[in-house]
């Protein structure tokens, strides 16, 4: 969580499980969260659970954050007595921003910051829509300078709008602008490297410094900005010579690409193994050249600063450079890549780097499900696990009968991903000695509805046991009951 979020959400959390009713009903609570999460939730009582907390209390957080409310459901959350509930649903990744921005005019700054801020999003298979630039442009000149500010630190934004800030009278969004330069005209460029604010005319003097060696002459001046403009600005030879000789920021120098052959060359064979790394990486080497550098890539590195990939990977020429090399940082820089045709997938699938199958399990749609089961068995519990598991070919059928009588809970938990389990395999699971195969279990419509009662009344259980689409009406409504949830 971004650092303005946890300011936004920590005001108004408290360590108590349910607001007032705190830990004296956390075990009820549990339930009340499946079933605020129940995909077959009715809507008189999600209604019912949206209007609780007049005491100041507040719903739970699955019921604000659930995909496709009804008007009425929205009503009730905008109007809710509680400003965290309001956040909560300001910050859904699954509210439409139509509804989402309704909460613009929202009396406490801690909500309209929540929504300026947006959605925490931790998957990167997620897409977030952004809020319109009409919604955007008034928090902006929210009066409350947290709300301005939170904007500005959203990952949100449409470009557009982001080029739209280039004019605005805040110097903060001018220099949030500077995001913008390729889409800038050439005047609000000139305007932007002339701004009052010496802060703005820095960050768009390195985005200029790409093709003036006179502004990456200034900025080399500057110690805040010096290591930057030798990584990214239009060298002169002088210049880049007197940092070899200095040995000031070698490593951001190697990656310049204005760097004279000739310096790559001395580079290439410098004492300091992390300027031949970065040197290995540049974009102009052929294969030989490559991996002729006496370099020593990280087991741990996923290759996020190799920039040229980074910044292509919709891009087949660059991502075939990358993804057909030997050098293992730009294998794991293309397996970031969701565009990647079949041919390159298949040859990133048989590499044998755990990192690139990591990789590839989370951003590729077509990921092969032996490489997500790899994942899975040897990262399981882990986040990478979770998004392989999570991957839509990840492997379902047959997991019954490979995995029911496994040693180890995490696959016994598998299992339940079978569409031919049984009813009866579903149950013996629910008493699996391994928590999470049980709460796999109880979440999974074929538990019969016996275990599936008393699932609910089980503490590791209920919440599992709330979520089940199986869940009869009236036994939500008691669970809703037990919660002191007003009818």
């Amino acid at each position: 969580m971004s650092f303005m979020a946890y300011e936004i959400m920590g005001a108004d959390r408290s360590g108590k499980t349910r607001g007032g009713r705190g830990i004296m009903v956390a075990f009820h609570a549990s339930a009340l969260d499946g079933v605020a999460r129940n995909p077959a939730l009715p809507t008189p009582l999600l209604l019912r659970m949206l209007a609780s907390g007049a005491d100041g209390d507040r719903p739970p957080r699955d019921v604000l954050h659930r995909a496709g409310l009804p008007e009425s459901a929205v009503a009730l959350i905008l109007a809710h007595p509680n400003p965290g509930a309001r956040i909560d649903f300001a910050m859904s990744a699954r509210a439409e921003p139509a509804q989402r921005a309704r909460l613009a005019d929202d009396p406490s700054p801690k909500v309209r910051a929540a929504l300026a801020c947006g959605p925490e999003v931790y998957v990167p298979r997620a897409e977030i829509a952004p809020l319109s630039d009409a919604v955007c442009a008034r928090l902006l000149d929210d009066p409350d300078h947290s709300v301005r500010a939170a904007l500005l630190e959203s990952p949100h934004l449409a470009p557009p709008f982001v080029a739209s800030m280039a004019t605005h009278h805040r110097a903060a969004a001018r220099r949030e602008a500077v995001r913008a330069w390729q889409a800038l005209s050439a005047s609000e460029q000139s305007a932007l490297l002339a701004d009052p604010d010496p802060e703005v005319r820095r960050v768009a003097g390195l985005q200029e410094c790409r093709r003036d060696a006179r502004v990456t002459a200034d900025l080399l001046r500057d110690p805040k900005s010096a290591a930057e403009a030798l990584r990214r600005g239009l060298l002169d030879r002088a210049d880049a010579e007197r940092c070899i000789a200095e040995r000031t920021h070698l490593a951001c120098l190697a990656e310049n690409p204005s760097l004279p052959a000739d310096l790559v060359d001395r580079l290439a064979v410098d004492p300091d193994e992390a300027v031949r790394l970065t040197v290995s990486l540049r974009p102009e080497l052929d294969e030989t050249r490559r991996m002729a550098i006496d370099f020593t890539a990280g087991d741990l590195d996923r290759g996020d600063g190799v920039w040229w990939v980074r910044v292509g990977l919709a891009d087949l020429e660059v991502m075939r450079r990358a993804a057909t090399s030997a050098h293992p940082l730009l294998q794991r820089a293309a397996a970031r890549s969701p565009h990647l045709p079949p041919d390159l997938l298949r040859l990133l699938a048989r590499v044998e780097d755990p990192v690139v199958e990591n990789l590839l399990g989370i951003h590729h749609p077509d990921t092969p499900e032996e490489v997500l089961m790899r994942v899975f068995a040897r990262l399981g519990g882990t986040f990478s696990a979770w998004m392989a598991e999570t991957h839509p070919r990840f492997p379902r059928e047959g997991l019954a009968t490979r995995y029911a009588n496994h040693p180890d809970g995490n696959y016994r938990r598998l299992a339940v991903r079978d569409p031919a389990a049984t009813p009866e395999l579903i149950e013996r699971l629910s008493h699996d000695p391994v928590v999470w195969t049980r709460q796999a279990a109880a979440r999974d419509p074929r538990l019969p509805f016996h275990r599936l009662r008393e699932a609910l009344l089980v503490p590791e259980l209920a919440s599992s046991a709330g979520a089940n689409p199986a869940l009869p009406e009236d036994e939500m409504a008691a669970v809703l009951d037990r919660a002191g949830i007003p009818a």
